[in-house]
């Protein structure tokens, strides 16, 4: 979803409100989200808007790109190490982890291939709010989730067919020319706009994050419509897989940072990158590039990690307040 921008300071009462509206968004993220599901499990029919899911990804990224500043981009240049860590961890744990799970669970190959794309995906901007309600490092958040965006249209791919090849065949080419126009030119020309009209761009933030929500809803919907009588038969199959694949992620973002001495807030900030990813766009990829079937962990990635996002952020204020 488009990244809210997240206020760490004080700020001021004007400048909070589109910050409550951007949380609202995320913590309603996974009910709306599920509701799409809900929609198209109950109306196949919405798989004849297929044709509408690299757009709408598209949308997303293009909002994206809209709230990101120079600001972001230079941090990464300040702080190499702490983002490098983050986004090698992320695109050297996250797919092996996946495969590690279809193998453990002996995933039917359509779901092992989904899970490993949904592993093998950038980070989900979402978890840059899930970062400053953890009480994480938000900034580096924001330069790891940039970083492993703009690195996507390579490593998506590269990672996909290396660890999914065994279960499904990847036309790797084609999958970095889709995500290279649908996530990589969207982002930039987001960014340009954000650069050229900042006034009209601020005047939009605050809607940004519900249409972002409202787009991969319709998104959610048209893959599960598109395997509804499947889903049945495998749905608590996926959310296990779904469930382990996000808890040992955040646990291991986590370790990573205990291992390499980071502070609390950056521990913290590793855990969440680690662990949320872009699962809209791994289901919209899957849904073209590999099996319809193959789509549906991305669908419920993206109302899982969410949930267990917001209860790992609840978790860290309440240690917060034990150590007083």
């Amino acid at each position: 979803m488009a990244r809210p921008r997240v206020v760490t300071g004080r700020g001021s009462a004007t400048a909070a409100a589109p910050e409550r509206g951007a949380y609202a968004a995320v913590l309603l993220f996974p009910v709306l989200v599920l509701a799409g599901g809900l929609a198209g499990f109950l109306a196949p029919g919405a798989a004849g808007l297929s044709g509408w899911v690299n757009p709408l990804l598209g949308l997303v990224m293009f909002g994206m790109g809209l709230t990101l500043r120079p600001a972001d981009l230079a941090l990464v240049a300040r702080r190499p190490l702490p983002v490098a860590l983050g986004v090698a961890a992320q695109y050297g744990l996250m797919p092996l982890l996946a495969l590690a799970v279809a193998l453990a669970l002996r995933l039917p190959p359509e779901l092992a291939a989904g899970v490993i794309l949904v592993g093998a995906a950038p980070g989900g901007a979402a978890s840059n709010v899930v970062a400053y309600l953890a009480r994480g490092d938000v900034a580096l958040s924001v330069a790891m989730t940039t970083v492993s965006t703009l690195l996507a249209p390579v490593l998506t791919p590269l990672l996909t067919l290396w660890l999914a090849g065994q279960y499904l065949p990847v036309d790797g080419a084609a999958m970095a020319g889709s995500i290279t126009r649908i996530v990589l030119l969207p982002v930039v020309v987001g960014l340009a706009v954000r650069l050229l009209l900042p006034r009209l761009v601020a005047r939009a933030l605050p809607a940004l994050p519900w249409v972002s929500v409202a787009a991969i809803a319709v998104i959610v919907a048209v893959v599960v419509a598109g395997s509804a009588d499947r889903i049945a038969g495998a749905g608590l199959l996926v959310l296990a897989a779904v469930a382990l694949h996000n808890v040992l992620g955040t646990a291991l973002g986590h370790l990573v940072g205990v291992l390499t001495r980071r502070s609390v807030p950056v521990r913290r900030t590793l855990a969440v990158e680690v662990g949320m990813q872009n699962s809209g766009l791994a289901a919209g990829l899957a849904a073209q590039y590999l099996n319809p079937l193959a789509a549906l962990p991305g669908a419920v990635f993206s109302v899982w990690h969410n949930l267990s996002g917001a209860v790992f952020a609840l978790l860290c204020r309440r240690a917060d307040a034990r150590r007083g």
